[in-house]
């Protein structure tokens, strides 16, 4: 999600939804235990796990992080630190996070099994399916929407919105009238013109899907993504709660010790765009069949999909040189390519990735937030540490 202006109120909490005032964290040394010299090369698992050592000890890092891949029936997890500085606690792949954008993959999975159903075509209007809306917006289509060539004004960036939050960052939302903060704006820019990643894309996207089903977003992503793959532990909340148990969130600034932040903001206020908390055991398998699992998607579908804008960055950007396409990012590194989608919200900085025949996954996780602008030394090491797993994910 897109950086914003924050503030602060209850206890110092940042007020963006994405990208926060959020900064740097009190190193957990005493959590993690130093590797020791040794004359030999360190195997590749013990290397991975220097890496995630690492993140954790540095100045402004995260308290704990989990790395899960799968290769085939195979199972690999990595992690280091906490997922709970109270209680010393590891992170496990059964706690429930939020996934901050990477929900804007679930919208476009929601919508792109309807293209498959012949309920939605990647070219239908916001003109057709929501005449409501903007006038000067009515010319968008889905595809736009998707690939974030829409030209949409950011309702996250609107200040009326910041103004709620900064007086009850747990206000609740009427999710569906979210746009309404930029409904008297026109377009950014020409639709199709230029790439600009937006949270008012996939609001409009679930309400496109709302529109043509007559189902709640919420009933459709059961039918839709969460039953077919069995996803137990997903879910779109409206509230502030956590489900528990849950890998805690942090605002990490030194001198001061972490501050637990994981309840601190309702999901209303970003929905479709960023709501959703799964697990990563739950996370992994989405992102298997979004990226390339066989049967999710059609085959003319898929293409689609995989039409890719070069230099099209997630928020934040992901392992390598990125390039977007239909709600999903492709991560060239230099061991190979991957699928996925990032995200970051207050306490929380997310990648998901598969390979395109949908057979490798891999999730990344850890419990503070980063971005371009908010700690940018802290992504560029986060970035390099998932490149080198997805290397192990491809390798093996």
């Amino acid at each position: 999600m897109p950086p914003r202006s924050g503030v602060r109120s209850r206890s110092r909490v940042p007020l963006r939804l994405t990208v926060t005032t959020l900064a740097a964290s009190a190193a957990l040394a005493a959590l993690v235990q130093p590797v020791q010299a040794t004359a030999t090369p360190p195997s590749p698992d013990r290397a991975l796990q220097r890496q995630l050592d690492g993140l954790v000890r540095t100045p402004g890092g995260p308290p704990g992080v989990i790395a899960l891949l799968r290769q085939g029936d195979r199972t690999s997890v990595h992690r280091a630190g906490v997922a709970d500085t109270r209680t010393g606690r590891p992170p496990r792949t059964t706690d429930h996070m939020r996934i901050a954008s990477v929900a804007k993959a679930f919208s476009g999975a929601v919508a792109l099994r309807l293209v498959d159903r012949d309920r939605l075509e990647l070219d239908d209007t916001i003109g057709k399916l929501l005449p409501s809306l903007p006038t000067a917006w009515h010319r968008v289509t889905l595809r736009q929407l998707l690939n974030h060539t829409s030209g949409l004004p950011d309702f996250s960036t609107a200040p009326a919105f910041i103004d709620i939050l900064r007086e009850d960052p747990r206000h609740h939302f009427d999710s569906r009238r979210l746009l309404d903060f930029v409904a008297d704006e026109g377009l950014l820019f020409p639709a199709g013109s230029k790439y600009q990643y937006s949270n008012s894309d996939n609001i409009a996207v679930a309400l496109m899907a709302e529109a043509v089903t007559g189902e709640p977003y919420e009933r459709l992503l059961a039918q839709l993504v969460y039953r077919p793959l069995d996803l137990r532990q997903t879910s779109l909340p409206q509230g502030y709660r956590l489900p528990r148990p849950y890998l805690h969130g942090y605002d990490v600034t030194p001198p001061a010790p972490p501050e637990d932040i994981s309840e601190v903001l309702s999901a209303s206020g970003v929905w479709a765009s960023g709501g959703i908390v799964s697990t990563p055991k739950d996370l992994n398998a989405f992102v298997r069949a979004w990226a390339g699992g066989r049967d999710f998607l059609s085959e003319q579908t898929r293409r689609q999909q995989r039409t890719f804008i070069p230099g099209a960055a997630s928020e934040p950007a992901g392992p390598g040189v990125n390039a977007g396409g239909l709600a999903i990012f492709r991560y060239t590194t230099r061991c190979g390519t991957v699928y996925g989608h990032t995200g970051n919200f207050p306490g929380y900085t997310q990648l998901a990735v598969g390979t395109a025949d949908g057979k490798r996954s891999l999730t990344f996780s850890i419990n503070t937030q980063t971005s371009k602008s908010l700690k940018p030394e802290l992504l560029a090491k986060v970035r390099a540490v998932q490149e080198d797993f997805v290397c192990a994910l491809l390798r093996r």
